[in-house]
C-alpha cells in the first residue's frame, strides 16, 4: 500500500488534476423528469429496494440520475424541518457525487493494485448505493410546499485510489459530526429520529474504512464528537463546488450561511493529537479573520459530549502565526473539531470567529496527512 500518510491533500491539488463530479458529465434530466420524484411513492423506496445495497454498476443509480431541483407542489407555510432537510440533501449531493465519481474512475483491479482488499471496490459501491438512499429520503423529508435541490457540479482532491480513500474517511467522520448538529437544530421527533439513523449508517462506513483500509481500532470512546452547529461544518463543503454551478432554483447552501474563515493547521505541524501545538494557517486568501485589539479570543475544541476552550494571542496576528495547544485532557479518539470563538465554549454560534477544523485523532498519520 502506498505510503498515503506523508502526502497531503494540499499537495496534491497541486500536482495533479482533480477529477470533477459525474453530474459535469452527465447532462441534467428535464424538470418534468425531477417532478415526478415530488411524489414519494415514485421509484425504489429505500429500506424496501435492494438497489440501494447491491445494486453494482458505473451509472449513477435512482434518484442520483435525475440532477435537477424538485419544485415546490403545494403552496403554504414550509415544513417545520425543511431548512435542515433541504441543507442536508445539498450536502448528500456532493457526499453521492464524490462516491460516484469513485465509481465511474476506478475498478476493482485499480484498488487491488494500489494494495487494498479485493473487496474495496465493492464496498465503495454499497456506500454510493447508500448515499443515493440518502438522496430519496432527504427528498421525501421536504414538504410538498418547499424546494427540493439539485445537484451543482463538483471537483474533488483526489487522483489515485489511496487519495480517494483518504478523503472519504474525512468526508465520513465530518458527516458524523454534523448530523450530531442537525439532529439539535430539527424541531420534530421524527425528523430527529431518522437523522440519528443516518448518522448510524455513515458510522458504519467509517468503520470499515478505519478496520479494512486503514487497519486502525475504529473505536472512537465512548462517544464520538457532538458539535452544535451543523452549518459551520457543512460550510467547508462548499470548496468541492464549482462557483456558479449550482442550479438557480438552489436555496443558499448552507442556510444561514455564515462564510467564516476556514483555518486548518500549518504544513509544518508534527502532530494534531492531545497536548500538541500548532500555527494557524487561514486557508482563503479573500476571507481573512478579524480580532479587535484587546479583545480575547479562544481555540475551542469539541470532542466527545463537551468542549475546552483555550485562549489564545492574536495581538501580533498577522505578522506572527497563532498558536495553539490541543488540550491535553482529551483522549486521542475519533475527531476534535477546533474553532475559533470569542467567548469561552462558543455557546451561541455568532461566537463562533472561524473555522471549524476537523482534527481526525485515527490514524493520527492520516490526520496530519490531510491538512
Amino acid at each position: 500500500m502506498p505510503n498515503l500518510i506523508e502526502m497531503s491533500v494540499k499537495k496534491f491539488m497541486l500536482t495533479c488534476t482533480l477529477f470533477s463530479s459525474a453530474t459535469n458529465a452527465v447532462p441534467r434530466n428535464s424538470n418534468s423528469a425531477a417532478q415526478n420524484l415530488a411524489d414519494p411513492n415514485y421509484g425504489p423506496v429505500p429500506g424496501q429496494s435492494p438497489l440501494y445495497s447491491s445494486y453494482r454498476g458505473k451509472a449513477p443509480p435512482f434518484p442520483g440520475n435525475i440532477t435537477e431541483p424538485i419544485l415546490p407542489t403545494a403552496k403554504g407555510s414550509p415544513g417545520a424541518d425543511d431548512v435542515v432537510w433541504q441543507n442536508l440533501l445539498s450536502a448528500e449531493w456532493v457526499i453521492f457525487s464524490f462516491y460516484q465519481h469513485g465509481v465511474e474512475h476506478f475498478n476493482a483491479a485499480s484498488f487491488i493494485k494500489a494494495g487494498y482488499p479485493n473487496t474495496t471496490y465493492d464496498r465503495i459501491q454499497e456506500i454510493r448505493n447508500n448515499e443515493a438512499g440518502h438522496l430519496r429520503i432527504f427528498q421525501n423529508q421536504i414538504s410538498p410546499n418547499s424546494l427540493k435541490p439539485g445537484a451543482c457540479r463538483y471537483t474533488f482532491p483526489f487522483y489515485d485510489p489511496s487519495s480517494f480513500l483518504a478523503l472519504a474517511t474525512v468526508i465520513e467522520i465530518s458527516s458524523m459530526a454534523f448530523l450530531t448538529g442537525l439532529v439539535q437544530m430539527a424541531k420534530l421527533p421524527a425528523s430527529q429520529g431518522a437523522i440519528t439513523a443516518i448518522a448510524e449508517t455513515e458510522t458504519r462506513h467509517e468503520t470499515w474504512s478505519l478496520i479494512d483500509i486503514w487497519k486502525s481500532n475504529p473505536f472512537g470512546g465512548p462517544a464520538d464528537a457532538v458539535f452544535p452547529y451543523a452549518n459551520e461544518i457543512l460550510g467547508i463543503t462548499n470548496a468541492f463546488i464549482v462557483p456558479g454551478s449550482c442550479p438557480p432554483e438552489n436555496p443558499v447552501y448552507p442556510f444561514p450561511r455564515q462564510n467564516l474563515p476556514a483555518f486548518s493547521a500549518a504544513d509544518a505541524t508534527k502532530g494534531l493529537q492531545p497536548g500538541d501545538s500548532f500555527a494557524l494557517n487561514f486557508t482563503d486568501p479573500s476571507n481573512q479573520p478579524r480580532f479587535d485589539k484587546g479583545k480575547q479570543y479562544y481555540a475551542t475544541f469539541f470532542h466527545g459530549p463537551s468542549n475546552i476552550s483555550v485562549a489564545i494571542d492574536t495581538e501580533s496576528w498577522p505578522e506572527h502565526s497563532i498558536q495553539v495547544k490541543i488540550p491535553p485532557q482529551f483522549e486521542a479518539r475519533g475527531v476534535i473539531i477546533a474553532v475559533l470563538t470569542d467567548t469561552v465554549g462558543a455557546p451561541t454560534v455568532d461566537t463562533v470567529k472561524a473555522g471549524p477544523s476537523i482534527l481526525l485523532e485515527q490514524p493520527a498519520a492520516l490526520g496530519l496527512a490531510v491538512l
